[in-house]
């Protein structure tokens, strides 16, 4: 269950709060006992996505010959 603290309390105690966050844990600032914001540890920032562009190659003629077999066998066309 996620600590909740009221905005004034977020606001005076932030650096320990980012502490709690940062050791994995969810905080819910709420203002009149209504949560309004969830501070939660941040995403990984280390994934680059792409840096596989231009490693992998592939023939394009026949990349889906494997799945012909696939598709005789749904439409009752495969031979047994």
């Amino acid at each position: 269950m996620a600590r909740q603290v009221n905005v004034h309390e977020a606001k005076s105690s932030l650096s320990k709060l980012l502490e709690l966050v940062e050791a994995g844990e969810s905080v819910v600032i709420a203002r009149a006992g209504r949560p309004v914001a969830d501070l939660v540890p941040h995403r990984r920032t280390d994934i680059t996505f792409g840096t596989a562009a231009g490693l992998l190659h592939y023939d394009s003629e026949t990349f889906d010959d494997p799945l012909d077999d696939i598709v005789d066998s749904f439409e009752g066309s495969a031979q047994l």
